[in-house]
């Protein structure tokens, strides 16, 4: 076009030359905004991911933490409820429970103190009953307090590797006999829980061994990858506690759901993928005082007392 203008004579030399300027910063801008335009789409959307999980991989299979990460809140209070409503003991018993999950809702995470107390308190209260009796219960109290209280989010995610072909297990310190009412209740494969000692079908009030925790989750994960054939390295674990880094760190895919602050910290420095369910932050997450820390948990103790109250 420059030079047609020329050879009509519009453009004298300075003109010539300040439209060509033109010219080129307008088609300069042009490819610059197509750039930037197909880096922001790139940005959006990131770099494909690979597919996961792999369909047909039979040394690949899944681990799933319970509390918090499956369901909402701790399967041990809830199961403590369904007990209370059939008069296992007695309301200073609901009342300890109470608090404990309420400390649970509020921190976001699995303080041992307040687990081991939840746990002794179960043992006592199961003592001298039969598993069958407490299995039978269990699934009612499945109905009646936990199946309203699953994550839909992280069922989805259990269901994938499941379509995928892949087996999919519990691993979490609740009693394996909750825990596997739960996991058949969600198709799973099975549920690697902690073990109440019982001698001819009879609970004792004691454990097996140790709670299944933190580095215990880890042992136990590899003992059953190695009896199944697995492959750690194709395998996925999801968890919300920092308490479960061992067991995260074992497999190819670590996954943080609804993560606490330690885990969340730890998994973006190492580039876990992060998955969180939660319509809202906690408090302690942005920091409270204590006075008023112990006043929620005070309130979370009443207030469940009180629902309990109203439904009697």
């Amino acid at each position: 076009m420059l030079d047609r203008m020329a050879a009509l004579g519009w453009l004298t030399p300075r003109r010539r030359s300040a439209t060509a300027r033109s010219v080129l910063a307008g088609e300069a801008a042009a490819e610059a905004a197509r750039k930037l335009e197909a880096g922001s789409a790139a940005a959006e959307t990131g770099p494909e991911e690979p597919e996961f999980p792999v369909v047909g991989d039979e040394r690949a299979a899944a681990f799933f933490d319970l509390d918090n990460t499956v369901m909402q809140g701790a399967a041990l209070f809830h199961f403590g409820r369904g007990l209370y409503k059939r008069k296992f003991f007695e309301r200073r018993e609901l009342t300890r429970f109470a608090w404990q999950q309420a400390w649970f809702r509020l921190a976001g995470v699995e303080d041992p103190e307040h687990m081991q107390d939840a746990r002794d308190s179960a043992l006592s209260i199961v003592k001298g009953h039969r598993v069958s009796e407490l299995m039978s219960i269990g699934e009612e109290i499945y109905d009646e307090y936990m199946a309203d209280r699953i994550w839909p989010g992280t069922r989805s995610l259990a269901q994938a590797h499941l379509d995928a072909g892949q087996r999919v297990w519990l691993v979490t310190a609740a009693p394996v006999e909750t825990a596997t009412i739960i996991a058949r209740r969600l198709g799973l494969t099975g549920a690697l829980g902690t073990v109440a000692e019982s001698v001819d079908g009879v609970y004792t009030g004691r454990l097996v061994g140790e709670p299944l925790h933190g580095p215990a989750k880890a042992e136990a994960v590899r003992a059953l990858a190695a009896a199944e054939g697995l492959d750690l390295a194709r395998c996925a674990a999801y968890s919300d506690s920092h308490n479960d880094i061992p067991m995260l760190s074992l497999v190819g895919h670590p996954y943080a759901i609804n993560p606490d602050t330690k885990l969340r910290k730890h998994a973006r420095a190492r580039d876990w993928r992060l998955r969180d369910y939660r319509t809202g932050r906690k408090a302690a997450k942005v920091g409270i005082p204590a006075a008023a820390g112990v006043g929620a948990l005070a309130g979370g103790t009443a207030a469940a007392v009180a629902l309990h109250r109203r439904r009697r």
